[in-house]
């Protein structure tokens, strides 16, 4: 082999040596990669009529907690946005009870607001037919002492009690935000916030689990004491606002029944907007 040969072999090595190391290092930063865009999945339809008639199955802070009135509680104002979206008006019945607790079987039932949960399905959900059903526990059972995978199981037979009756699209709401865990005595002291978190999560996997809608309104508070009301407990009017709307946030990104109302309009609606003064004040 001659010399001049030898030469041209060893720059051509050298080359494809450097190339290779050159794409490796591309794809390392993605430079090089070929992404492919997919469209997003669609969103599963979970309720394409118009709502008839909800319930709301919960504890003090579904009754009303200490709102400054009885039209500032959460389960109103969602009501209020529902309808405003529904052609024909959604009746909401408000079935909540302070210190209530989801089973007889949670510690604190003794001292809680009875009857429990699943004591009272049959006059307080069931004979009521609905078609949406928002659940709300965790918050007391947490506080009462309830173990975590009791809670969990008992929530899990109540859906699944009721869904032998009647089949409503079902919600189930996590913990509330609060702030007074030491203030109510040795009964209902047993929660802290991480507590809550985990009860939040359990009650995600049971929604999951059980095909109900889940709402966190842990994250929707964002840890802010100004929306808790001064007892330590439960929402004052901003709260059951912030409440309502994330409810209504996760029903409307879940049921194109409430968009057929505004669906129609934007059909027929007059084409109102107009920007002339503000182009003018620009010679425009």
């Amino acid at each position: 082999m001659t010399r001049t040969l030898r030469l041209l072999l060893e720059i051509v090595f050298v080359f494809v040596v450097a190339t290779i190391f050159l794409i490796q290092g591309l794809r390392s930063t993605n430079l090089l990669e070929t992404h492919t865009v997919h469209p997003s999945s669609v969103t599963t339809d979970w309720h394409p009529q118009e709502f008839r008639k909800a319930v709301a199955l919960g504890e003090s802070t579904t009754a009303g907690g200490w709102s400054t009135s009885p039209g500032r509680c959460w389960v109103p104002i969602l009501a209020g946005l529902i309808n405003d979206f529904q052609a024909e008006p959604l009746e909401f019945v408000n079935a909540g009870i302070g210190a209530n607790v989801v089973s007889t079987r949670s510690p604190a039932y003794p001292h809680s607001g009875k009857p429990a949960a699943r004591e009272r399905l049959e006059k307080h959900v069931i004979d009521h037919a609905p078609d949406l059903l928002v659940i709300s526990y965790g918050l007391n059972d947490a506080r009462g002492g309830t173990p975590l995978e009791l809670f969990q199981q008992e929530l899990t037979d109540l859906v699944r009690e009721i869904r032998q009756h009647i089949q409503p699209l079902i919600v189930l709401v996590g913990p509330y935000f609060m702030t007074g865990f030491e203030m109510y005595g040795p009964h209902w002291n047993h929660a802290d916030l991480p507590l809550f978190q985990r009860y939040n999560s359990a009650t995600e996997e049971v929604a999951a689990q059980e095909h109900c809608l889940f709402v966190d309104v842990l994250a929707a508070n964002g840890n802010t004491p100004w929306m808790v009301h001064h007892d330590g407990v439960h929402a004052n009017d901003l709260g059951h606002r912030i409440i309502a709307n994330r409810i209504f946030e996760v029903l409307a990104q879940h049921c194109s029944g409430l968009a057929r109302k505004t669906k129609e309009a934007e059909q027929h609606s007059p084409r109102w907007r107009d920007e002339s003064v503000l182009r003018a004040a620009y010679g425009f």
